[in-house]
């Protein structure tokens, strides 16, 4: 729980806003008091996932669907206004630990606590199923654990229309670990798959490890979709407790139980564990749909919970959620456990104490920020993405344990409690929404590059929504086009199909821009190119592309200007690798043309199909060259050349160019690749001394758990180029098209970006500046540390800073 923010609102729908409790990438949970007192979990959509119309109909439609949902142990929607321009919705407040903190903190929980859980999670999905929904994201981070009882959250409320888990809002919806075979396919998802991710759960509950391992996310769906589980450590649980678990975890949907089979199996074995627990009173499920409501209740969405009694608002029973709601008001359904705190551990208990008692102090909001923090950075968010369980990304966790969101509500309730702008003025003229889409191989070979530039694209996004002055909103929509012709056009088609596109970023492969880039330029539509060169096509003839980077046709000049101002180099040798292609003969050809230090430059060829270096080696060695060149672009076959060298004890200067720079290049080459010095088009921002770039490096490190990813900070930088652009444009109002875009961005110039400088030279060509548009790297202890752009590194032994790294290994 962390103080508002002054930018926060103060009041919200008839809300008091107390707190923040977390944020993500679809948007910000607040503690919140409504007007009759209690408290709820407030969270409120960012404005680029409601700009989207496909976004918005689901939400409300979702929204419709909770106000079914009557299950004793979900979290009620109490109200939400899904029509506002940051949708919103408002959940009871259940201030316990999620599963996941409790187990981290106190791990794995005994027996009569997994089967307690188990019977309670199966019987909130059995309901859910009954009502025509699926979860899609049943983890131990979504359910939170209260005195009376368990509770699931988020129900898909959220879930942008193809959301992925595993890159950004698309594709996989889950978290892997939790995910069923079926969805790591990507397939065809029904109820079993529900029932499979509870299974993994309970797994995880019982044993504090999850059923298919951790580490590296693709490595864990493999496990899922092809290995059996581990449920070693079940032991401790009765055998037909394990049995049935085992039974959720079978790679064929059909052979799971229901989840109304699972509620009912776990209840029959609490019975005959212990009569006297909770689960030996349990009886068979309830039917709400057969159920009266209670009389003189609203329904399951009204402001306060049927079976909620009234508690004083100082209480510190007032946090601990609502109580299982049943046929008659405040009673518990005949049959049906009413949950103590006996049902936890003592070391979870103390959690839920904890968590009441800062939901009743929450912290107070300062008049200023307490640290400098630009705005252009915009709000930490809780985990996303892969590297943080994959998550999400995706889905409306709140940081947490306190991201109690999305079950029931009652239409009435929802329109009636919608954000007033207050008595006797007028609402503030609302600002329009331009849309950027982002077409890009977000789940093929590139989608390490493809998500990097997601999220630098989504942080830029968030940051010009975030400035007071900004004179329109900016929405991103992400698609994935695989890498491949077809998906590229299935990406454009969906693209175009959007009134609101102004420019579109990307791709990131060739065989995608080939086909994508004859159906943008007859629909003149801007392409914004952050990591591809736009070879071989032209921005002479093609005139709605625009390319950000420097051309790889260039890639010599930044090792030419190190060996020859920095190294004061005179003698190079050339080992010109022939499986290069035209890339080692343009390195070549441009070395001789121009040798560094105007000196001599011998060249040393290696055929295609040769793997052995040592000849050119030698030959080059022969001719006491102060610096080596791998004109080539193979990782491995630099490797080898790397330990020729070392083996031949040479220790001047060595280099090479991009396409070097990946992790088999240093696993390969070893201690030989020490001190190797490489030429990029992208920057490494944890490294520089700008206030931006630490700022982007500070929010990216936030948001997803880890620096930016190479080419993030250059996505950024072409979201603000396009911004700079409609806004030359006065885009404050909806009048501007796309094709107005494609011309006016030449004539912008993005100066104070992340990465570097966007200028054009000319109308004619509309090629990119290239000035400091190249950065050099080298190699040290394994990893390539960022020396500067290429103009400014001053020594050949500078040491960079251990925070300006790109991971090698």
């Amino acid at each position: 729980m962390r103080a508002l923010r002054p930018r926060d609102p103060v009041h919200l729908g008839g809300h008091r806003l107390l707190a923040r409790l977390g944020a993500g990438g679809m948007g910000v949970v607040y503690l919140a008091r409504a007007t009759d007192g209690r408290l709820v979990a407030l969270k409120v959509i960012r404005a680029e996932h409601a700009a989207d119309p496909t976004f918005r109909a689901r939400f409300r439609r979702e929204v419709n669907l909770a106000a079914m949902l009557t299950g004793r142990w979900v979290v009620p929607v109490t109200a939400a206004d899904p029509e506002a321009r940051e949708p919103w919705l408002a959940t009871a407040f259940i201030p316990g630990p999620s599963l996941a903190e409790a187990v981290e903190e106190c791990g794995q929980l005994p027996a009569r606590t997994v089967l307690a859980l188990g019977a309670h999670m199966a019987e909130a999905l059995s309901e859910l199923h009954a009502a025509g929904l699926l979860h899609r994201d049943v983890k131990p981070g979504n359910i939170l654990l209260a005195r009376n009882g368990p509770r699931l959250i988020d129900f898909g409320i959220a879930h942008g229309v193809g959301v992925t888990a595993l890159t950004a809002p698309e594709a996989v919806i889950g978290t892997p670990g939790y995910l069923s075979p079926e969805q790591a396919r990507a397939g065809d998802v029904g109820t079993p798959s529900d029932v499979f991710s509870l299974g993994c759960v309970l797994a995880y509950a019982a044993t504090a490890q999850r059923p298919f391992g951790s580490g590296d996310p693709a490595a864990v769906l493999y496990r899922t979709v092809h290995e059996t589980p581990d449920l070693t450590g079940l032991a401790p649980l009765p055998p037909a407790a394990r049995a049935v678990v085992a039974r959720c975890l079978a790679k064929d949907p059909g052979q799971r139980p229901t989840a109304g089979e699972l509620r009912n199996a776990l209840v029959a074995v609490a019975a005959a564990r212990d009569p006297r627990a909770p689960g030996a009173s349990w009886g068979p499920r309830r039917n709400p749909a057969a159920e009266p409501a209670a009389p003189g209740s609203r329904g399951a969405g009204a402001s306060r919970a049927a079976g909620t009694p009234e508690v004083p608002s100082t209480s510190a029973a007032r946090a601990t959620g609502p109580e299982p709601r049943g046929k008659e008001s405040g009673r518990p359904v005949s049959g049906s456990p009413t949950p103590d705190g006996e049902w936890l551990p003592p070391a979870v208990l103390r959690l839920v104490a904890e968590r009441s008692t800062r939901a009743l102090s929450p912290p107070p909001r300062p008049s200023t920020p307490a640290t400098p923090e630009p705005p252009a950075l915009a709000p930490p968010a809780g985990p996303h993405g892969l590297a943080r369980g994959l998550s999400r990304r995706r889905i409306l966790t709140a940081g947490g344990s306190l991201a109690a969101v999305l079950a029931t509500g009652s239409a009435a309730a929802l329109l009636a409690t919608r954000a007033k702008t207050g008595q006797g003025r007028s609402a503030p003229r609302a600002l329009p929404t331009h849309t950027i889409g982002l077409q890009a191989d977000l789940t093929g070979g590139q989608k390490e590059t493809a998500i990097a530039q997601e999220r630098g694209a989504r942080l830029a996004v968030d940051a010009h929504n975030a400035r007071r002055d900004a004179r329109f909103r900016l929405a991103l929509t992400a698609h994935d086009d695989q890498g491949t012709a077809e998906g590229a056009e299935k990406a454009v088609r969906r693209v175009l199909a959007e009134p609101s596109v102004r420019a579109v970023i990307g791709p990131v492969g060739e065989t995608a821009l080939q086909a994508a880039e004859p159906l943008y330029t007859a629909a003149r539509m801007p392409i914004v190119l952050v990591s591809h060169d736009g070879r071989p096509l032209s921005t002479v003839t093609t005139r709605t592309l625009c390319v950000t980077r420097v051309s790889d046709d260039l890639a010599i000049q930044p090792l030419a200007h190190y060996l020859s101002r920095v190294c004061r180099v005179r003698r190079t040798a050339v080992i010109q690798d022939r499986a290069a292609g035209q890339t080692a003969w343009s390195l070549t050809r441009d070395l001789q043309t121009a040798p560094p230090g105007e000196g001599t430059v011998t060249v040393h060829s290696v055929a295609a199909e040769d793997d052995d270096f040592r000849k050119a080696v030698t030959q080059a060695l022969a001719e006491h060259p102060q610096a080596v060149v791998y004109a080539g672009e193979s990782p491995g076959r630099a490797a080898a050349v790397a330990r020729v060298l070392r083996q031949a004890g040479f220790t001047g200067v060595r280099t090479a160019i991009e396409p070097v720079m990946r992790p088999a290049f240093v696993r390969e080459a070893g201690e030989a690749a020490e001190q190797w010095v490489c030429s990029a088009p992208y920057t490494e921002p944890a490294s520089a001394d700008t206030e931006t770039a630490k700022a982007f490096t500070t929010a990216h490190r936030t948001r997803y758990g880890h620096t930016p990813g190479r080419w993030a900070a250059e996505a950024y930088d072409a979201v603000g180029l396009i911004a700079r652009t409609l806004d030359a444009l006065g885009a404050g109002n909806t009048d501007v098209e796309h094709s107005q875009v494609a011309e006016r961005l030449f004539h912008t110039t993005h100066d104070d970006g992340v990465a570097k400088p966007i200028r054009f030279l000319s109308d004619t060509t509309h090629s990119l500046d290239p000035r400091g548009g190249s950065f050099l790297y080298q190699v040290r202890d394994r990893t390539f540390r960022f020396l500067g752009p290429y103009d400014q590194v001053r020594g050949a032994g500078q040491t960079p800073s251990p925070a300006a790294t790109i991971n090698a290994g």
